[in-house]
């Protein structure tokens, strides 16, 4: 009697999940100028300065320290709703995907990799994004504002993102522009690949990122599946 050889179990998938601003699309402006405008209508100090060192936060954290002590939950709901709908407004028609962006996405589909969206914005800007540049088809999980209670760089985006997609935080890379997405990348176990679209490479070393590039087209993804065997 010949006992056949056991099974190896198949291993899990890859995923990849991108951060929205910054990495799938250049938002910088159109964000910056939403949260101006949101403050003028609004009557509030928000300087670009705010912006970027706020860069990456959910709304309501960065409601709450342009409010300070005055900070309610439904006020930071009326002010996110606003910069929001001022975003929407400058972004449509106008957004454009970074560099290297749709042939590592096609790459990365070719080879089996789940993708998903892992961002603190609303998912009505996420969803405008992909369906303004073609990308409907693309995702396994879109994780948005209303997925999460707690912001970067708290690892709940990404780890919800992994969870929908059934993929261990062990096999998934998140790329990242921002030091608390880094943050929030390391902290749910997964590679962090920084961008350098928002912050200076450095920056994003120190926040724990495991590769740094200035554009996605420079990262080799079949080095990093190769590593995990």
């Amino acid at each position: 009697m010949m006992l056949s050889r056991p099974q190896t179990p198949p291993a899990a998938p890859l995923l990849a999940i991108f951060d929205h601003d910054g990495v799938l699309v250049d938002s910088l402006d159109n964000h910056t100028q939403a949260w101006l405008e949101m403050g003028r209508r609004a009557g509030l100090p928000v300087t670009p300065d705010f912006v970027h060192a706020t860069f990456g936060l959910t709304n309501f954290s960065i409601v709450e320290r342009l409010l300070g002590d005055e900070y309610t939950r439904e006020r930071a709901i009326e002010l996110g709703d606003l910069k929001e709908a001022c975003y929407r407004e400058l972004a449509r028609g106008r957004l454009d995907l970074m560099p290297g962006v749709r042939a590592l996405l096609e790459g990365l589909r070719q080879r089996g990799v789940l993708l998903a969206i892992g961002s603190s914005g609303p998912r009505a800007n996420l969803l405008l994004t992909v369906e303004e540049c073609g990308l409907m088809d693309h995702f396994q999980a879109i994780v948005g504002l209303e997925d999460i209670t707690r912001g970067k760089p708290d690892p709940e985006v990404f780890l919800t993102a992994a969870s929908r997609c059934g993929v261990p935080p062990q096999r998934a890379v998140v790329f990242e522009d921002a030091v608390f997405g880094i943050q929030a990348a390391k902290a749910a176990g997964m590679t962090a690949v920084g961008v350098t679209s928002s912050h200076p490479a450095e920056a994003l070393r120190e926040a724990g990122a495991d590769v740094v590039v200035d554009s996605l087209d420079q990262f080799d993804f079949d080095a990093w599946m190769a590593s995990l065997g």
